[in-house]
C-alpha cells in the first residue's frame, strides 16, 4: 500500500493544476494562483514521501513531470492567456487581439521541454540548470494577481508582458545554473547564500505581499545569475 502514497500525492498536484486552469479560464486569477500553490505543496511532499518510505520508482518520476506540466506549465499559461485577452491593445496590435493571447501557451511548451531536460540531466541533482517550472508558475501567478494594476496601466504594457513571457521561456531552458534550497547541514558556513535569500524573500513578501512573490522569483534569478558569473 505504501508504494502508492507518493503517486497519490503527485496526482493531488495534477488535480490542483486542473482546478487552477479552470479558474484561470473563468477569469479568477486569485483562485488559480491558490491552486497552483496547493499543487506546489503536493509537489514538495511527493518526492520527500517517496524517499522517506523508500519507494521511489521510475513511474513516480514520470508522473511527477506530467503533473508539473499541468500545474506549473499549462495553469500559468492559462492565466496569462486570459490576461492578454482583457488588456488594452495599442492600435497597431488591435487586429491581433483574437490571436495574440494564444502565444501564452508557448510557456507551457517550454515548461514541458524544461521538465524533459531535467529528467535526463544528471547535473541537476543538487541544483538546477535553468529556471524551475514551479518558480516560473509562481512568478506569473503572483504578477497577474498582485500586479494587474501595473500590467494594465498602459496599452503599451502589452508588448512588455509578451517580451517578459518570451524571456521566461528562455530562462526555463537556459544553461544558467540556479541554486536549490537543499541543505546538507544547517550551519551558516556553506549556506550563506541560501539563508540570505530566505531572509530577503521573507522581507519582500511581508512588505509587498502577493507581488512580493514575483519579486522573490526575480531576485532568485538575478542572484543565481550573479553567482554563476562569479564562478566563471
Amino acid at each position: 500500500m505504501k508504494k502508492h502514497i507518493p503517486n497519490t500525492i503527485t496526482c493531488g498536484n495534477l488535480v490542483s493544476g486542473c482546478i487552477a486552469i479552470t479558474f484561470a479560464l473563468y477569469g479568477n486569477p486569485s483562485m488559480a494562483l491558490l491552486w497552483i500553490v496547493v499543487g506546489a505543496v503536493f509537489d514538495f511532499f511527493d518526492g520527500m514521501t517517496a524517499r522517506l518510505l523508500h519507494v521511489s520508482s521510475p513511474i513516480g518520476k514520470e508522473l511527477d513531470s506530467l503533473a508539473d506540466v499541468v500545474t506549473f506549465g499549462v495553469a500559468p499559461s492559462a492565466m496569462l492567456f486570459f490576461q492578454l485577452g482583457i488588456m488594452e491593445y495599442p492600435s497597431v496590435l488591435e487586429s491581433y487581439r483574437n490571436v495574440l493571447p494564444y502565444c501564452a501557451f508557448l510557456m507551457a511548451a517550454f515548461s514541458a521541454l524544461r521538465l524533459a531536460k531535467f529528467n535526463l540531466d544528471e547535473r541537476q541533482t543538487t541544483s538546477f540548470i535553468g529556471l524551475p517550472t514551479p518558480a516560473n508558475a509562481l512568478f506569473w501567478g503572483a504578477l497577474i494577481v498582485g500586479g494587474s494594476h501595473w500590467i494594465e496601466a498602459s496599452k503599451w504594457m502589452l508588448p512588455v508582458v509578451v517580451l517578459l513571457m518570451l524571456v521566461s521561456c528562455w530562462l526555463l531552458v537556459s544553461e544558467i545554473p540556479m541554486f536549490a534550497l537543499k541543505f546538507k547541514q544547517w550551519g551558516w558556513r556553506g549556506n550563506e547564500v541560501k539563508y540570505i535569500f530566505v531572509a530577503t524573500s521573507a522581507i519582500l513578501v511581508a512588505v509587498f505581499r502577493v507581488p512580493g512573490i514575483a519579486l522573490v522569483i526575480a531576485w532568485y534569478v538575478l542572484l543565481s545569475a550573479v553567482l554563476s558569473f562569479r564562478k566563471k
